[in-house]
């Protein structure tokens, strides 16, 4: 069986931040400041930019938003920056604006408020979280990355792309991004300090293959990005939506390759002392493990043959697994994403009731002003990537995408294409550290090397959020490829 010895992770992803960071305090107040910046300057492109771009129009042409409106935007902009700066569920703080908006404003009632509470995509994390948990208990994700690590054969440059298939697996199947990478990091970045292969690189392969396979119709992205969509009518193919996220971050990574060849970084030789190794056995996946594969096999079969609800499957498939270990039972309940299920249902909630009162419609019509849809994508997908790198992907997707339907609906760009480079936008620069993919890489490396992998990885991510967006916005928007 492989043995990769590791500094576990620390305790918190803030504390991850401290250690890495020779002034913490002061790196957070430049990004949130960035973070800020961003946001604004985006607003005020799409509120006023018809007045720059559109010098023709009128005034009085222009839509305007009321108190009712302007308020509860300025509690979700405060919500964002409390999120970024603190570590708080912003989907907690969703739920309790929606309370204070909807119940003291509006004179809502709590059924009304929770009129488009989403309740599928919450049986949907909670299944699939809760059936992966227990591959990762019973040991069945170490298995398979052994058997994928000996099928090398000692060609150790493919290790990166190894790894970029598993964590595109993972997620493909409805394992989260993060609970993708934080159980294949440890593995993996062993392997690359053991290798010589560079663990920003290796770190970079493991959160792009994760990215990939994040919006296929089995996972909880893809079904957010979907129904979201759809309950603003304007559905997307969800075959597209996975091809596309796969395609771009299999580009993503090729350019990675390519910059850290020209830089010549792919072989890492500031590695200290070696990681103890030992793929010489691979351990034979048996009882449970047999199970739970067999079960992934049914569970497709399910979901994609007959279009059963992933969620209602994956809760079937894994009670009967706790039904074979029926006393490990609470540690897998313990394995669902419960925050994560919190931020969903929050975000939904509370852009729900934005919607309500007329938000969104109002600031879709403000960026139509612009008279330019590829430049209001644009804008959008560099708004969305920029706040991503610091905040919650889930929310940003759940605040943004439906600003996109007017803006189609009254021009000929794909809808697919559209959302598509929004979604892609969001979530390719998780690559930052400061968000929680970053954070595991950095976590995962050695005590000794976490100073240079956190500075590095900075630079990088930097150069991600600066061409990402932009590669997103010209391969999908303007070519109506979909």
């Amino acid at each position: 069986m492989a043995k990769v010895t590791y500094h576990p992770a620390p305790e918190s992803e803030s504390e991850t931040r401290e250690q890495n960071s020779g002034s913490p305090n002061r790196r957070r107040r430049i990004l949130l400041v960035t973070v800020a910046a961003s946001v604004i300057l985006g607003l005020v492109a799409i509120l006023f930019g018809g007045a720059i771009f559109n010098p023709a129009a009128t005034p009085e042409s222009e839509p305007t938003m009321t108190a009712t409106q302007i308020i509860p935007l300025v509690i979700l902009v405060v919500m964002f920056v409390v999120a970024t700066k603190w570590p708080l569920n912003i989907g907690v703080m969703g739920l309790v604006a929606s309370f204070g908006v909807g119940y003291f404003m509006l004179g809502m009632t709590d059924k009304e408020i929770l009129t488009d509470f989403p309740a599928n995509i919450v049986i949907t994390i909670i299944g699939v979280t809760y059936f992966f948990s227990m591959a990762q208990r019973n040991g069945t994700i170490d298995i398979i990355v052994q058997t994928c690590v000996r099928l090398v054969r000692g060609k150790t440059m493919l290790l990166p792309w190894v790894f970029f298939l598993l964590a595109a697996s993972l997620t493909a199947l409805g394992t989260f991004s993060p609970a993708a990478v934080a159980l294949l990091a440890p593995a993996a970045i062993g392997l690359a300090y053991e290798s010589r292969i560079h663990p920003v690189l290796m770190g970079a392969f493991i959160i792009n293959g994760a990215h990939a396979g994040g919006f296929s119709p089995l996972s909880v992205a893809g079904v957010l990005v979907h129904d979201i969509a759809v309950k603003n009518g304007f559905p997307i193919s969800q075959g597209s939506l996975f091809a596309a996220s796969f395609a771009l971050n299999l580009i993503l990574s090729v350019l990675t390759v390519v910059l850290f060849a020209l830089l010549g970084k792919i072989r890492d030789g500031a590695t200290g002392q070696l990681a103890d190794l030992d793929t010489t056995r691979t351990a034979r996946p048996h009882g449970q493990q047999i199970l739970w594969l067999a079960l992934i096999v049914a569970m497709l079969v399910c979901a994609l043959g007959f279009h059963m609800p992933i969620g209602f499957v994956a809760l079937s498939a894994g009670l009967l697994l706790a039904l074979v270990n029926i006393k490990e039972h609470q540690t897998f309940i313990g394995g669902v994403s419960w925050s994560t299920v919190l931020l969903v249902a929050g975000m939904i909630t509370y852009v729900s009731l934005l919607q309500h009162v007329g938000v969104i419609d109002t600031l879709a019509e403000q960026a139509l002003a612009l008279g330019a849809p590829l430049l209001i994508a644009l804008v959008l997908c560099y708004v969305i990537g920029v706040g991503s790198a610091f905040a919650s992907s889930t929310a940003l997707l759940t605040a943004f995408i439906p600003l996109a339907g007017p803006l189609l609906a009254t021009s000929s760009l794909s809808a697919s294409g559209t959302v598509a480079a929004l979604a892609i936008a969001a979530t390719v620069v998780d690559v930052s550290p400061f968000s929680t993919d970053g954070a595991l890489v950095v976590a995962n490396a050695r005590e000794d090397d976490r100073q240079r992998v956190y500075k590095q990885l900075m630079m990088y991510a930097g150069g991600v959020v600066l061409v990402a967006p932009a590669l997103a916005w010209a391969l999908l928007v303007p070519t109506g490829i979909m």
